[in-house]
């Protein structure tokens, strides 16, 4: 627990006043830093200089005021000019990027395309439970016939005609996709 000589001793530059409010708030202090930057290393990293720009500063800290948000905003800012210097680090030219690489972003779908999924995922919803459970399975997480029937415990016969009954009855709501699609 902190005391308020705890505090003045940190406004007036003592180290061992330093080490205390350290172990008192260094989680809080690395919690903001890592929710800000979400990876470990640089969040210890702005820790240590959320502390040493407050031990700079303190002289500057008003007494009767709360240690714990001061402390969190100064974290904040820490984190912040970590993640924008990791962001201006060198990067590669993008020419010698391989195409297949994951750090290429992609375009995103044209409003045609979001269009399409959205009347997709509204014929979807209309389905029982049970229909929009197999299609789920089937189309989203790429199982087969024979692996839906042993998940959902039914007969492989009755996966397969549910499978064909709701595709048709989908395909007849979504027919006009496929005729705008031909146009």
């Amino acid at each position: 627990m902190i005391t308020a000589s705890d505090v003045d001793a940190f406004r007036a530059g003592d180290e061992q006043a330093v080490r205390t409010i350290y172990r008192e708030y260094g989680r809080l202090v690395f919690v903001v830093a890592n929710r800000v930057l979400s990876n470990r290393a640089l969040a210890e990293e702005a820790t240590q200089q959320t502390f040493l720009q407050a031990w700079k500063a303190a002289k500057s800290f008003e007494a009767g005021r709360e240690l714990g948000p001061w402390l969190a905003t100064i974290a904040r800012r820490a984190a912040i000019d970590v993640q924008r210097r990791e962001a201006r680090r060198a990067h590669d030219d993008l020419d010698s990027v391989k195409a297949g690489d994951s750090s290429l972003s992609v375009a995103g779908p044209n409003i045609d395309q979001t269009y399409t999924v959205w009347q997709v995922r509204e014929a979807i919803d209309t389905l029982n439970p049970q229909d929009r459970e197999l299609v789920r399975l089937q189309h989203l997480e790429g199982y087969t016939h024979t692996q839906i029937s042993e998940m959902l415990g039914v007969p492989i016969g009755t996966v397969k005609s549910r499978s064909f009954r709701i595709h048709k009855l989908l395909a007849a709501k979504l027919g006009h996709l496929r005729e705008d699609a031909v146009s």
